[in-house]
């Protein structure tokens, strides 16, 4: 199973585990909720996706590599407590609660949410004197005495043996206690995540070409040779990072994420050409509309692999503008959102509040909510960076009222809205730029290669990015969809043919 699949197969489990009756109950009691269990190579995003899910269920989660504990932090250090016995008084050992335990209920306490996720990864390499209460964790769920809390859901997840010596199997009894998933590397799926992400364009071009290179594991007399999705994607960060920085990556940096030496050496040769081409062939200039004849003959030549990185550029920079106009959407949204909440209050005065003291009302509401969901780690770092662009818009609104000297509420309301309509007329012609870059990419590839290969290439990439998929849905870009229509009808054929032989 792929990981996008795992991913919707967890949620799909959340949902089954956390609905309940016409009485409050769970429909399928705690003890018959089978922890899930992630068999899978490593690198391959098991880790990953469960931020990811937590934040679109609005669940909590609580995550431990179990491996760094010992038998005391996960069952609970041992005291002794007096009881009586057939009116005889006895000493008894019991434990203190586990750290996992009570790190469960210290996110409850600190985020509000009742329900959740607790993630132990690297479950089958726990030490020999852990073992029994990771079987009885999983059986039970519990440390010794000490149950996980109703509503928190058990993920764990193991590499195969194959991958790590300090793999442990688990006996019948267990495996017939949890819901196993087998996850497996699929590149295609990978694909869409990195365009959302935003990864490098060099990583996503080459990957592209050279799909065999996306994981591959190289067992060798002298050391193992790997190169996971986790190395590309963090390899990613590094080259945007060392760009903004005016760095070089070569390949003595790519060989510390790409940890194969000659797919590292490989990627270091690709990157150098893909940089070489950025400024070659005028990419800039492309997306401004000029093109130049010249270049449309020399890229027409290519070797394939040229064409290919050339077009990967291309590809980068219209998503990132894509990307850049859906996400102000988002923000422009967002703050639509805060000041009909804005109008309400003005239309329902109460207490004498003026225009001012209303808006600084809705602003701290905001934050308020911003805050919360912060606390609660149920927004990411691009949510955030949102959230805070309609802040300081709130902000701006705010003092432009008071530089104006605008109290009454109707008429506060009136100039906030013009401030809106402003941010909003920002949008529209960030989108008719965005638009504009698009049209440009057509117009070069229509001069380069025509009706080829590369267009089929451009089209099947802009379907498989979320932000290009939702920003052309809602524009009129006439090429886009009659090429989309074209390449869906050649597959069809194809398929067709394909039953037929």
């Amino acid at each position: 199973m792929n990981i996008k699949r795992t991913k919707q197969e967890i949620k799909d489990t959340i949902e089954a585990y956390l609905m309940k009756d016409a009485y409050g109950m769970y429909e399928i009691p705690s003890i018959r909720q089978r922890p899930i269990l992630l068999l899978g190579s490593p690198g391959i995003g098991k880790t990953q996706i469960m931020e990811q899910i937590s934040k679109e269920c609005g669940i909590g989660l609580v995550a431990y590599t179990i491996t760094h504990h010992t038998r005391q932090s996960a069952i609970g250090l041992p005291f002794i407590s007096k009881k009586q016995y057939g009116n005889q008084e006895f000493a008894v050992t019991e434990y203190t609660m586990s750290e996992i335990v009570a790190a469960v209920y210290e996110k409850m306490e600190q985020t509000g949410l009742s329900e959740g996720i607790l993630f132990l990864d690297e479950i089958n390499c726990v030490s020999e004197t852990l073992a029994p209460a990771m079987l009885q964790f999983l059986q039970c769920k519990s440390f010794g005495k000490h149950k996980i809390p109703q509503g928190w859901i058990i993920v764990a997840a193991g590499n195969p043996p194959e991958y790590n010596k300090s793999v442990r199997e688990f006996d019948v009894v267990t495996m017939d206690r949890v819901k196993k998933i087998e996850v497996e590397a699929d590149f295609e799926v990978w694909k869409e995540y990195a365009y959302q992400q935003g990864l490098h364009g060099a990583v996503i071009s080459y990957l592209n070409t050279r799909k065999q290179n996306f994981y591959q594991m190289e067992t060798t007399v002298d050391d193992r040779n790997f190169a996971t999705p986790r190395g590309w994607e963090d390899l990613s960060n590094m080259i945007q990072v060392y760009e903004k920085l005016g760095k070089s990556v070569d390949r003595e940096v790519v060989v510390q994420y790409i940890q194969f030496p000659k797919i590292a050496k490989d990627f270091a040769n690709y990157l150098e050409l893909y940089e070489k081409y950025r400024t070659d062939y005028q990419i800039d200039e492309i997306l401004k509309g000029n093109l130049d004849e010249i270049l449309l003959k020399k890229v027409a030549h290519a070797s394939f692999d040229e064409r290919l990185s050339v077009l990967g550029l291309l590809i980068s920079r219209v998503n990132e503008a894509l990307k850049a106009s859906v996400q102000t959407e988002k923000y422009i949204e967002l703050l639509f959102n805060a000041l009909s909440e804005y109008k309400e209050l003005t239309q329902a005065i109460t207490g004498g509040l003026d225009g001012q003291q209303l808006l600084d009302n809705t602003c701290n509401k905001f934050n308020l909510d911003y805050t919360r969901m912060k606390k609660a780690e149920l927004i990411g770092k691009e949510e955030e960076q949102i959230y805070q662009r309609a802040l300081e818009s709130l902000e701006y609104f705010k003092q432009a009222l008071k530089l104006e000297n605008i109290l009454e509420a109707e008429k506060a309301f009136v100039r906030v809205r013009e401030l809106f309509e402003e941010k909003r007329g920002c949008l529209e012609q960030q989108q008719q730029e965005s638009l504009q870059i698009v049209e440009y990419v057509f117009d070069f590839l229509e001069g380069a290669f025509g009706n080829s290969q590369e267009m089929v290439i451009f089209i099947t990439e802009l379907n498989s990015n979320f932000y290009s998929v939702s920003f052309l849905q809602g524009c009129e870009c006439e090429r886009y969809y009659r090429y989309n229509k074209e390449l869906l009808f050649d597959e069809k054929r194809k398929n067709i043919l394909a039953r037929m032989g």
